[in-house]
């Protein structure tokens, strides 16, 4: 039969009247599912009846509250006896930093569960479930294997790798002491300039379901096979409902699409998720229609937990359930009556047992309501191992990056990989002499993307990485391999003219939030990489690009100066995959699109048979050597303004990039100076009196960022100290900066979080003036970089803002 595309399909259910807006579904419409009748077994539940009967009040509501490792300690548990901790992306171990090892990870889960599990009166002992997110891999324990992201293994078209990797993620994340991955991710992304498309594993929704239960199984295993002692974690498959496809790609936005829409391309994943026996589903941050998805009890009860017979718990993302109208972080009955089971309150969870103690007293949440979410978690509990003691991958650190694990990702990366364009200089001789260029190409953390040992990916370096292989060293073990050379060259100098090179460029990693574009070109009004492809061309050297991002990108003018061009999306930490199918010709490319590429760099919305589709390249495209193809000369229009593609970065390499602009007052004198890296990579401002030097540009919205925790940044140099005030602002919130610098010679970085200007007055929902510096005595400072960051290593928050 011939297939229907899901634009059709969507057609064919019934689309609703232009200008109506459902926010309440009819559960008959949507599809059937059912968790395996494992999960509901006799024995087991009288267990939880009887386990139900000996709870306090105080107890269930416990259960219901997840808290942050950042935000809480084990001895708090003896006053709050909550059910779930978790580790969010940037949050660390006890006693331990962020970037760490299995070991400290295990022993927070122990400190925990030691105080959790005490014999103490009037305390029933129930073990907690740790959860992290495991997106791609273990990827917040240092040593793990990072898997490609979604947007890669898309491209595989391979649900049986899929399932594997899924096993080894589980294995790596038992062996950590951790319980609970935080995927697969189950988002239909329809629009690139989403933040989190990568962790969507196709535009088409096929796909997407094609990959949930593998998924959930590799992490699970086969409902016979549950339990964390056979190296197993739960899975939570997210987010519900409706995530990938918010108006203008902003992420926690709308999803503004009529119920057969929502059906048929946002829930294609979840009836097999649930069939698998998913044992968690996360909550999405997004609203259907205007109505957020937290409080939205027609999907999460009638829908999910009625209609597609979904018999584990619901869980909210990060403090998600405060942005329903009428709630607060710390109190919000209405998630819950909604049919959230268990609340992620990483930093408000004290208020929000509170409050939610508060209204099951008032029978504000009815007991009914709360047993069934107790007993939901108390069952997955039970199923996943929890209440039994011993945890065998816990002595098992061996396992975390095992040779087994890193050939599954190597795997993964060559099937993942999609030829663009080849005119005839891949693959690349093995005994060729290549350089290999590009700021990316031995950087793991830039390879790796978001999520990946911190929260948007940053801050990382190739030592935090141990037994990774970057991009660089995999074609130079294959170059020698050959009998070949290899030599890296970052701007692609060389003294002896090369065969072939291969220049690695690409998006800086990125997460949610941040990652979200409002321009699809790359490196928009600073073309490094182009300029980096123009030299090798004008040098006569045949050129193969290999391109990291986490979605496509318009790259029109790169393509035009690439002999090949390989998108590699964001690969993981076993770059020598990228190595296997370039180097030798003894792999062939297999990958195919599963997100269309665009001809423009406004073709925001592309989705296979949608009106008007007209790709650059097709969903499904993808070139090998046994089937090769040509690509004419592009055009280089990129059919939008480059300025609209920086909403974060303020001064770098020397100047402000648009659309912000400096101005200053007439106190303040101005010098280019030479940056740690770059010459006149920075700039100098010198005070004569009293004056105030401003960067300022279009309104941003901070408002995400803000509650996000991300920071302003400013790399600089104190080249005259100061003898008054020094304050920074940020949307009109001012600080003072003073007593902060560093006197010390040579460059320093500041941080200070968002939430400090917000607390000294800034309007961090319209900002226009994102930086402001002003010095009431002579001073003089050197800059090299300002932009909105992630990483909170060192953050102040001076006098002048108290966060909060």
């Amino acid at each position: 039969m011939r297939r229907v595309g899901y634009w059709a399909v969507a057609a064919l259910m019934g689309m609703v009247a232009s200008g109506t807006a459902a926010q309440v579904a009819d559960p008959a419409r949507w599809p059937e599912a059912k968790s395996p009748a494992a999960l509901v077994d006799a024995k087991t539940e009288a267990k939880i009846t009887a386990l139900l009967a000996k709870l306090s009040l105080e107890e269930k509501i416990g259960q219901m509250i997840q808290a942050d490792t950042a935000s809480i300690t084990p001895e708090d548990l003896r006053t709050y006896p909550l059910g779930s901790i978790l580790a969010g992306g940037s949050s660390p171990p006890i006693g331990a930093p962020d970037r760490s090892p299995a070991a400290p990870w295990v022993a927070t889960s122990r400190a925990f569960n030691a105080v959790a599990l005490e014999q103490r009166p009037g305390h029933v002992p129930i073990p907690l479930m740790f959860g992290i997110d495991a997106v791609h891999g273990n990827n917040n324990v240092v040593g793990a294997t990072i898997f490609p992201h979604n947007s890669a293994l898309g491209a595989m078209r391979d649900p049986a790798l899929i399932r594997r990797i899924g096993e080894a993620t589980a294995v790596e994340t038992a062996a950590a002491g951790i319980d609970w991955a935080f995927g697969p991710t189950l988002a239909v992304p329809q629009d690139d300039r989403w933040g989190r498309a990568y962790e969507g594993y196709s535009e088409d929704p096929a796909v997407v379901a094609s990959y949930a239960g593998a998924m959930v199984e590799g992490l699970q295993g086969k409902p016979a096979n549950w339990g964390i002692q056979k190296g197993h974690v739960s899975a939570s498959v997210k987010h519900f409902l409706g995530d990938g496809g918010t108006k203008d790609g902003i992420d926690q936005g709308d999803t503004q699409v009529d119920e057969a829409t929502l059906i048929a391309i946002h829930n294609a994943g979840y009836p097999a998720a649930v069939n698998a026996g998913t044992m968690t589903v996360m909550a999405s941050f997004s609203s259907w229609n205007g109505a957020k998805m937290h409080g939205n009890k027609s999907l999460l009860t009638d829908v999910l937990k009625g209609r597609m017979g979904f018999d584990g718990f619901v869980v909210g993302d990060w403090n998600g359930h405060g942005q329903i109208t009428g709630c607060t972080n710390e109190n919000c009955p209405a998630t819950f009556n909604a049919g959230l089971d268990m609340a992620m309150a990483p930093d408000s969870w004290k208020g929000l047992y509170t409050t939610t103690l508060a209204a099951a007293k008032a029978g504000t949440i009815p007991m009914a309501r709360i047993d069934d979410a107790v007993r939901r978690i108390l069952r997955v509990k039970m199923k996943l191992g929890l209440f039994d003691a011993p945890r065998p991958f816990e002595g098992r650190p061996q396992v975390i990056g095992s040779a087994e694990h890193r050939a599954v990702a190597r795997e993964a990366v060559a099937k993942s990989l999609v030829l663009l364009k080849n005119n005839g200089v891949l693959p690349v001789k093995a005994g060729a002499n290549i350089l290999v260029a590009g700021e990316a190409a031995d950087d793991i953390g830039r390879q790796s993307g978001g999520w990946t040992l911190s929260w948007q990916g940053d801050g990382n370096t190739n030592a935090d990485f141990p037994g990774a292989t970057s991009i660089y060293a995999g074609i130079a073990a294959a170059a020698k391999a050959g009998g070949g050379t290899a030599t890296l060259s970052a701007d692609g100098s060389f003294t002896t003219k090369p065969d072939v090179a291969i220049v690695v460029f690409g998006e800086q990693p990125y997460a949610e939030m941040r990652g979200d574009v409002r321009s699809l070109e790359f490196e928009a009004g600073d073309k490094q990489a182009l300029a980096l492809l123009k030299k090798l061309k004008a040098a006569g050297v045949p050129t193969v690009s290999v391109f990291l991002s986490g979605r496509p990108m318009w790259v029109n003018p790169e393509l035009n100066q690439s002999d090949a061009f390989v998108a590699a999306w964001f690969p993981g930490s076993e770059g020598a995959g990228v190595a296997d199918v370039l180097v030798g010709g003894k792999r062939d490319f297999s990958g195919k699109l599963a997100f269309s590429w665009p001809k423009t760099a406004a073709q925001f919305v592309l989705n296979r048979g949608a009106p008007g589709y007209d790709p650059l390249f097709p969903f499904g495209y993808g070139l090998s050597y046994a089937k090769g193809g040509t690509v004419p000369a592009l055009s280089e229009v990129a059919g939008i303004d480059a300025s609209l593609a920086n909403t974060s970065l303020f001064f770098a390499r020397g100047r402000v990039p648009a659309p912000f602009q400096l101005s200053l007052d007439p106190a303040i004198g101005r010098a280019a100076v030479d940056s740690a890296t770059a010459q006149e990579g920075a700039v100098q401002l010198t005070w004569k009196n009293k004056g105030t030097a401003r960067i300022s540009g279009p309104e941003l919205a901070l408002t995400r960022e803000t509650n996000g925790d991300l920071n302003l940044q400013v790399t600089y140099r104190l080249d005259k100290a100061p003898t008054g005030a020094v304050g920074l602002a940020l949307g009109g919130g001012r600080v003072d900066i003073a007593s902060t610098l560093d006197r010390s010679a040579g460059w320093h970085v500041l941080r200070v979080p968002l939430k400090c200007f917000r607390a000294a007055g800034a309007t961090v929902d319209k900002v226009s003036t994102p930086f402001a510096l002003d010095a009431s005595a002579p001073f003089s400072v050197a800059i090299s970089d300002i932009r909105l960051a992630t990483d909170p290593a060192g953050a102040v928050c001076p006098a002048g803002g108290e966060a909060k």
